[in-house]
């Protein structure tokens, strides 16, 4: 079984004011790169040969005239930045992460599935825990970081044994089981799943705001105790807004990044 690549890449970006007005929000410098480069290089560091990379309909064009068929080198020079075989959906309604996922289900082909959001970076790969879920017994990984504002984030739920029994949405505002957030860990944008993880979209019901969430997806597999957690080493970074993206400049300047230990 091979590992493939996904990356969610939609979205209108309102996050990010008028930048986006005209231009896909993945596309926006981070550092020396358009912010794409960064998972789209995660994920080949991951041992992902595949991709597919889900756009939202406004500017999709833009981002496929740059990638074109995943073989880019460094402009002017001859060092690789990323090889890979890609592919390309459109969202046309924003229908959340979940029906991301779906939408790759003919492309992964009965393969696991690596998932990475778009405008999530990353200073380290986490190549070990990657491996460990291929060559593993669960059925879904997640990966968190430990947050100084959890009420802000989905965050896991660990049992005696330290396993992931429960995800908790936004807790007291979303998921009103919690009056107030049962962790810190806050679960980031990267993800793995097996095939099965279809079925389990297939069986979603939209929440409140009407998109299939990724939360009830990585909830499925922890009430069937087959969701491992991996820590994030490192820091990690979700390049939403506009004042994001010029501080993350700095950090991948201070520190690199996609750095494999």
């Amino acid at each position: 079984m091979k590992l493939k690549g996904l990356i969610a890449g939609g979205g209108e970006g309102t996050r990010l004011g008028e930048l986006t007005r005209v231009v896909n929000k993945h596309l926006l410098p981070v550092g020396g790169w358009p912010m794409i480069y960064y998972p789209l290089q995660l994920l080949q560091l991951a041992g992902v040969r595949e991709a597919m990379i889900v756009t939202g309909q406004g500017h999709a064009g833009q981002l496929i005239d740059l990638l074109g068929n995943g073989q880019m080198q460094e402009r002017g020079g001859s060092t690789p930045l990323f090889d890979l075989d890609l592919t390309y959906k459109v969202q046309v309604e924003a229908g959340g992460i979940a029906q991301v996922v779906g939408m790759a289900e003919s492309f992964a082909g009965g393969d696991d599935l690596l998932v990475c959001l778009g405008d999530n970076l990353f200073e380290y790969v986490e190549t070990a825990a990657i491996r460990s879920f291929v060559e593993g017994d669960d059925a879904a990984a997640v990966f968190v970081k430990n947050v100084p504002d959890p009420e802000r984030f989905g965050v896991v739920v660990y049992g005696e044994d330290g396993r992931v029994i429960d995800v908790v949405e936004k807790a007291g505002v979303v998921d009103t089981r919690y009056d107030s957030p049962p962790s810190s860990d806050a679960v980031v944008g990267l993800y793995c799943y097996s095939p099965d993880v279809f079925d389990v979209i297939r069986g979603l019901r939209p929440s409140s705001r009407g998109e299939l969430e990724i939360t009830d997806v990585n909830r499925h597999y922890a009430e069937r105790g087959v969701l491992a957690s991996h820590r994030v080493s490192g820091w990690w970074e979700d390049a939403g807004t506009q004042e994001s993206l010029p501080e993350i400049g700095a950090l991948i300047a201070r520190t690199g990044v996609n750095k494999v230990a």
